[in-house]
């Protein structure tokens, strides 16, 4: 098995920490192994689950079959527009950023105002003097 680093913001481990305590999950590893496979499922119908016991996690959870805050396409376009962006993003090219967001979304929509919290993360860092390729 692969081991790979990869840094979360604080208040991110603060909740997975919370959901180990509350015996949600056996323990972090076993949160992380069973996110990455229920993205990887979601976003690629091809992809077999390889996890010892993910169904049966996936089942305790109640999540049905797609996650409650993508839209109908599966969250499939949402996954685009947020690489998209993180692509200009990656490039301190906020402006044609900007230009995506606005013509693929509404100013009041849920997706477009993530996509833009997105943006304003890299915007923030930037103008810190910060590494962008940190987020």
């Amino acid at each position: 098995m692969a081991k790979d680093t990869v840094r979360y913001p604080d208040e991110v481990v603060d909740q997975i920490d919370a959901l180990v305590d509350d015996g949600v999950f056996e323990s972090k590893s076993e949160f992380y192994r069973f996110s990455a496979e229920y993205v990887l499922a979601l976003v690629d119908d091809e992809y077999d689950p390889a996890t010892f016991a993910y169904g049966e996690l996936k089942d305790e959870l109640d999540l049905g079959d797609q996650p409650k805050l993508l839209g109908a396409d599966g969250g499939r376009d949402f996954l685009d527009a947020v690489i998209t962006v993180r692509q200009y993003g990656l490039r301190n090219d906020f402006e044609a950023a900007e230009a995506y967001i606005d013509e693929n979304y509404d100013a009041t929509d849920r997706s477009g105002m993530i996509l833009e919290e997105l943006l304003r993360v890299y915007r923030d860092r930037a103008e810190e003097g910060g590494s962008a390729t940190g987020v």
